[in-house]
């Protein structure tokens, strides 16, 4: 089970009553506004055990086939086999007592109607609840085909997805032991001036706790990550003793003005990808991998920004799965990732 901190809890407490008051009190202190009941369901999105909160809907592995093979293949395999180091989905039965078990959907995961809620909530993972109910039941129900669970023609829906018996369900209980006080240990720690990363996903690998002064992890605050990540390159500097050469300098030099303005959208919706090469993005440091793709031509590549792309390798969602951006700020994330290899 997942447990508040004791002052989030404390404070969820004292949000808890102050509600309370305010229900029972007629004076209206003119702080905030009455949530609607839009902004609520928007909210209430959460699913539980007994599948309560399910949509209507249905679906069946046939159809989950595309849908896993196009949003979900490339980090944990057509089979369920899991890509590098992406979470195996299948297989592992028997497993858990082992010295290194095997956690999948089929030998760990405890309710099968959370199964739906994970996937709505957080996959794909380059582009999080960007999939359609209807999706979401489809690669659900062959998630669970790919573990025996059911059968290739069985219509999953919100009537029968929490009657599913998982085989690891009783290996689940509730903890009920009261809080207790857990000092940080902190013997032996290691000397953060002498620590160097070595690569890190822009917005979602915390760095925070490496560097000193820094207010929030990354992924909190995306622009906290480029000012630690710029004071480690510093650091990094003065351990191996090697030379910094201002990057914006060369990048004046030899990119458009477009292509300039287009980092800002690259490091929110591209750079999670296309730095670390994440479900087989080309890495942006990848000059043969680029010239490639460049052959295409910059149009193509700038068709598929903007309305996305499912490729041999992966998926790439429309605009990086943030539907907030322009087409200009596409584009010009477009041109700078192609001015960078030149």
């Amino acid at each position: 089970m997942f447990r508040l901190p004791k002052s989030a809890l404390a404070l969820a407490i004292a949000l808890f009553a102050c509600a309370a008051v305010g229900a029972s009190n007629s004076q209206d202190y003119q702080i905030g506004t009455a949530a609607t009941a839009a902004e609520i369901a928007g909210w209430d999105i959460d699913i539980r055990a007994d599948g309560k909160g399910l949509p209507v809907g249905s679906g069946n592995a046939i159809n989950g086939e595309e849908s896993y093979e196009i949003f979900c293949a490339s980090c944990h395999g057509v089979f369920g086999e899991g890509e590098g180091r992406w979470p195996v989905l299948a297989g592992g039965e028997g497993t858990l007592a082992d010295d290194r078990p095997v956690k999948t959907v089929g030998s760990y995961w405890p309710y099968a109607s959370t199964l739906f809620d994970y996937i709505r909530r957080a996959m794909p993972f380059t582009a999080p609840m960007s999939l359609d109910d209807q999706q979401v039941y489809d690669i659900t129900a062959y998630v669970l085909y790919l573990n025996d669970l059911i059968e290739e023609d069985f219509e999953l829906s919100q009537d029968n997805l929490a009657q599913i018996e998982m085989p690891n369900q009783d290996g689940f209980f509730v903890d009920n032991r009261p809080d207790v006080s857990n000092p940080r240990c902190m013997a032996d720690c290691a000397d953060p001036a002498s620590l160097m990363i070595q690569s890190s996903l822009s917005g979602i690998t915390p760095i925070g706790h490496f560097v000193e002064g820094a207010d929030a992890p990354a992924s909190s605050h995306s622009g906290q990550h480029d000012l630690e990540a710029s004071k480690e390159a510093e650091r990094k500097a003065a351990i191996t003793g090697e030379q910094l050469v201002s990057s914006v300098a060369q990048k004046n030099a030899v990119m458009s003005a477009e292509a300039i303005a287009g980092e800002a959208t690259y490091k929110v919706a591209c750079g999670v990808c296309h730095d670390s090469g994440l479900a087989g993005a080309p890495k942006l440091a990848d000059t043969d991998a680029w010239l490639t793709r460049l052959q295409q031509g910059k149009e193509i590549l700038t068709i598929h920004a903007l309305e996305g792309y499912a490729g041999a390798k992966g998926y790439m969602p429309a605009k990086g799965g943030r539907a907030d951006l322009s087409d200009e700020a596409v584009t010009n994330a477009v041109l700078f990732m192609v001015e960078s290899q030149q």
